[in-house]
């Protein structure tokens, strides 16, 4: 390590850090992982899943929004902070519909592959999830709100990268819903193509493109091969190598 580097401490692992990176972007560049599934490399972070909280002290603070600070003793990897975790994953997958055995997106979610990093073994909590719109007029994208979990990433990906601002968040606390920012409220009369990184980038099944669900047979897919852990340093990886 460089002598005088600007250092954090993650469960008493000395990290580097850049002025102005997060907690979580050094931690990942470290390769040392923390669960998120808002984050994304190069995107605005947003704080919404709330799965990347770690201890700083006696507070407890977002690690994709918090700004990395010399001497920080961060706490990550706690039984404490795994249940939370757990609590949080279980509470999403009950608020939507994420029945994973008929799901097109198994394998490849984020959720799924989180319950499974997290040992969760069940819901916990009883089904809860308002049945939403499902959006099928687009000749290529599929939209099923009922699956989505607000974390945001199609909004940000449509805004920041695409340059095109094709989805916003509507709605607060158990009304908040995703909505399509044209005049009929409908994908098909958006600028949206499967091009864009806001039609791959959802963590769960609620943005998928059409006919394409079952191209990588079950078995052989994303999670299927390498834990969340393993694919989310390589994402970093690939992100800041710009593959």
């Amino acid at each position: 390590m460089t002598t005088g580097a600007d250092t954090i401490r993650i469960d008493g692992e000395e990290i580097p850090f850049t002025p102005g990176q997060t907690i979580m972007d050094a931690a990942l560049a470290a390769g040392v992982y923390i669960p998120h599934l808002c984050h994304y490399p190069g995107l605005p972070p947003s704080g919404n899943c709330r799965l990347c909280v770690v201890e700083i002290g006696n507070r407890s603070v977002a690690a994709c929004i918090t700004a990395a600070a010399a001497g920080q003793e961060i706490r990550n990897n706690t039984p404490e902070l795994n249940a939370a975790r757990t609590a949080i994953t279980q509470m999403l997958f009950v608020e939507g519909n994420h029945i994973c055995p008929s799901c097109e997106k198994t394998g490849n979610c984020k959720l799924q592959a989180m319950a499974y990093h997290l040992g969760m073994l069940d819901d916990h909590f009883a089904q809860f999830y308002q049945r939403r719109e499902l959006d099928a007029s687009h000749p290529d994208i599929l939209l099923d709100r009922s699956r989505c979990i607000l974390c945001d990433l199609c909004v940000r990906a449509s805004r920041d990268v695409d340059q095109k601002n094709v989805f916003a968040i509507a709605g607060r606390g158990t009304d908040a819903h995703l909505i399509v920012n044209t005049p009929s409220g409908k994908l098909a009369d958006s600028t949206m193509a499967v091009t864009d990184l806001a039609a791959t980038i959802c963590p769960v099944g609620a943005i998928l493109i059409k006919e394409k669900g079952y191209e990588v047979p079950i078995g052989q897919r994303i999670y299927d091969r390498q834990t969340i852990r393993e694919t989310g340093l390589q994402e970093h990886v690939e992100r800041k190598n710009g593959d």
